[in-house]
Order: structure tokens, then sequence, then C-alpha cells
């Protein structure tokens, strides 16, 4: 099981966002009700002005997920301007199946769309398109992936049973996170920001054991682990780069103790880094405060582009 972006480290967190902009990535009430309601992991980014930090394009360049890069292609032979067209992104990995261990991701776009021009686009091309009740899904090409728009603003893309999935959840007939009260309050403390991320219990259990890396496996983290209750973090590009995550735990003594045992990753990373990998994990703040586990890093762009050649990083996103 992964997180949403490839996880393996502190400095991994760090890096797992790939938008900037100067408002927030708030999604419409439309985009929210087609998000199914076993959300592991939501990640939301601004896409309108990244091309603002030289920081933040050289990040996007080396962790772009796939489907992303995908996406982009698919579109633009559609007939979309990405740079143009595309305002926010959403990525959603998923459970799925009674055992809950099914993991599925979706996709939703926000925009201004020419539909008609793309649909008749797509009709140009003799795409057939799939049929569910109102609903008209498509094909992008030869990526796998299908597409459905809600509306003039708002579209749904990934693989045909994603998609399907994430109709049934609009229209009524499955759950939507709109009754997760843990993952909507999560979402309340951070979709202010460009760039924002919230993961329930099972998806921050994940991060957390993968961001540890060994120090995980004492027994420490399994006593604390089920006392993790969700996590959320936001990365900004505006002046610099800054991110900030929090750990939300059943007590202060859960938010203490997985905090030293970050503070020992850290500690040995210093000790096995670069002196690039030593200066960005020196400006790591960890600590715990009231059930919260909080992580704050902030660094220059110029800091930051050296951080995404050392060895440290390349590492983690390969």
């Amino acid at each position: 099981m992964k997180s949403f972006f490839p996880v393996r480290s502190l400095a991994a967190i760090l890096v797992a966002g790939t938008a900037i902009s100067a408002s927030g990535a708030q999604l419409s009430a439309d985009a929210r009700s087609a998000i199914p309601h076993d959300v592991q992991q939501l990640v939301v980014i601004d896409y309108r002005i990244m091309q603002n930090s030289s920081a933040a394009m050289e990040l996007r360049g080396q962790v772009m997920p796939p489907e992303l890069k995908q996406l982009e292609d698919a579109l633009q032979k559609s007939g979309l301007n990405d740079n143009r067209d595309l305002e926010q992104l959403a990525f959603v990995l998923y459970r799925t199946g009674k055992s809950g261990d099914d993991l599925q991701t979706v996709g939703i776009a926000q925009g201004q769309f020419p539909v008609q021009d793309v649909l008749a686009n797509f009709r140009k091309r003799k795409l057939k398109a799939t049929i569910v009740r109102t609903s008209k899904i498509y094909p992008l090409g030869s990526t796998g992936m299908s597409v459905v728009f809600l509306d003039e603003s708002t579209m749904v893309f990934g693989g045909l049973q994603s998609v399907k999935q994430a109709i049934d959840v609009r229209d009524g007939i499955d759950p939507s996170v709109l009754t997760n009260n843990q993952v909507m309050d999560s979402m309340r403390s951070v979709d202010s920001e460009p760039l924002w991320s919230v993961l329930d219990q099972k998806g921050t259990q994940t991060m957390m054991k993968q961001v540890l890396g060994d120090a995980g496996t004492v027994a420490d983290f399994d006593s604390v682990k089920k006392r993790l209750i969700a996590s959320f973090y936001t990365m900004n590009f505006q002046h610099g780069v800054r991110f900030d995550m929090s750990v939300v735990t059943g007590d202060s003594f859960a938010a203490a103790s997985v905090s030293s045992l970050l503070n020992a990753a850290v500690l040995y990373k210093k000790m096995s880094g670069t002196d690039t990998d030593k200066a960005a994990l020196e400006d790591t703040v960890i600590r715990s405060d009231a059930g919260k586990l909080q992580v704050h890093f902030a660094a220059s762009d110029a800091q930051f582009n050296a951080l995404l050649k050392s060895p440290m990083f390349q590492s983690m996103v390969r």
C-alpha cells in the first residue's frame, strides 16, 4: 500500500506537491460531490500560476505523477490548453471493496473548459462514449484514461471504472466524502492554501511508517500507531518554499512519542546526508502540541533548488 505521492522519508513529504498559487485551492461543491466516501488521501493543487516560481517548476519536472503527465498530453490533443483552461487539480486515492485494501485513484479538474469544442473534437475522431445514466464518458486517446464533464467547470478523469464510480457518487448511488466527517474536518483546516493534502487514519499510519523508515520499526511506533487519527499538510511557493504538516493523535503522549521518533529519523539523516541534506533538515522543525505532531520547513528558492539536486532527494523520487 502506498500513499498517493511516494513518501519514503521526511524530505519526501517536503516535496510531495507540484504547484503554486497566491490563493487557496478550494474544491467546488460539484467536485466534492464526486469524491468517494472512503478517501485515504486527497491532494489538491492550484494549477494557475505555478510558472511564477522556479522552485515549483523544478519540483514539478521531477515529481510529476505519471497520471498528470498523461492527462496533460491527452487534454492538449483534445483541444484544451492546460495552462489556460485548468485552475485546480485534485487527485483522490480511495478504498473500495469489503476489506478496504483495494485502492483506486481518480482525478478531478476544475477550470473554464470549452466543453462543446472538446466534445465536437471527440465526435470528429469518432470516439465511442460509455453512457452512465445522463453522463457520457469518453476515452482519452491511447492513455488508458477516460474523462467525463460534470459541467463546464468540472471534469473527472482516470480509469474507466474509477470514473464510473465517481459518477455513481455524484448521482447519490454511493456515499460521498461529504459524509466523511474526519476528512471534511481536515479539509477545512487546509483548503485555503495553494497546495494541500489530507489523509485519513489508514493513510496517516502508512505515511508515518514510510517517513520514519528504520525508526518506525521500534516498539514505540507500534504502541502509538493506532492513535494516529488523521493528518494534513500544505505547501506554499509564494515566498520561497514553506511546508507545514499536522498529524492528529489521540492524546499528547502519542504526539510526543511520534515527535521523538521523527526527530530520531532526522538525526540519522543528518549523520548520513550531504551538506545540502543536512542544511534542509536543519531547517525542519518538529514538535508536539496539544495532541498534534507538527512539522514545519522553510527555505529560499535557491536552497530548495539545491535540495532537489541532492542524492537524498534523487533517491526518494526514483
